[in-house]
């Protein structure tokens, strides 16, 4: 007697839509909307948090803050750093950090959607899925290294030669999260690639 999965196409086609739909509205509102805003189509992004050398007070007044060559920096521990009429560097530098990670999941969530349709055929374990998973472990791992750097790198470019330069000091901390995903999600890769090598030789012996 045979035994019936427990995953059908109609799960397949809701999972297959929910990481488009998610996809789309990664490359609508992280990539398509900032880039916009880069090029001064729409309002663009002119706020940075950033942590200040020494806390400011929340400003009342202008003058309660720090400010110079077009820029206000206000807050306390973690503090904005606001351009008032930022340039095409100034809003690119500020734009960069969100679409290049938003280009990272998204081509996470594409390798994911195919994936997901190798499920149609009721087989997830195939070789090109070895190799997405791999491409996924990667990708993760290159943003555990630039989420932190590239905030920091482009505030730095940003308040060069500024008095602000004084008040935001260059710093980055890392943490260990994402690192440890991207390593699982490789040694998953493996046991794919292991997996599917197997299967291979054990069915040319048949």
């Amino acid at each position: 007697m045979g035994t019936k999965s427990w995953w059908n196409r109609t799960d397949s086609r809701l999972l297959e839509a929910a990481l488009g739909l998610a996809a789309l509205l990664d490359a609508v509102f992280g990539v398509l909307i900032p880039a916009l805003g880069v090029v001064g189509l729409i309002d663009p992004v002119d706020t940075r948090e950033v942590t200040p050398e020494t806390a400011t007070r929340v400003p009342g007044t202008v003058t309660d803050a720090v400010a110079g060559h077009g820029m206000t920096l206000t807050g306390t521990h973690r503090a904005d750093l606001v351009l008032a009429h930022p340039d095409l560097g100034q809003r690119l530098l500020l734009a960069l950090p969100d679409v290049v990670g938003s280009l990272l999941l998204l081509l996470v969530l594409v390798l994911l959607l195919q994936m997901t349709r190798t499920l149609r055929d009721g087989d997830v374990f195939v070789p090109r899925n070895a190799r997405r998973l791999s491409v996924i472990g990667l990708t993760v791992l290159v943003q555990a290294v630039l989420s932190p750097v590239l905030p920091s790198l482009t505030t730095e470019a940003l308040v060069s030669g500024t008095p602000m330069a004084d008040q935001v000091p260059f710093s980055v901390t890392f943490t260990g999260e994402y690192v440890l995903l991207a390593f699982l999600i490789l040694a998953l890769g493996e046991v794919f690639r292991r997996g599917t090598k197997l299967r291979a030789d054990t069915e040319g012996l048949v």
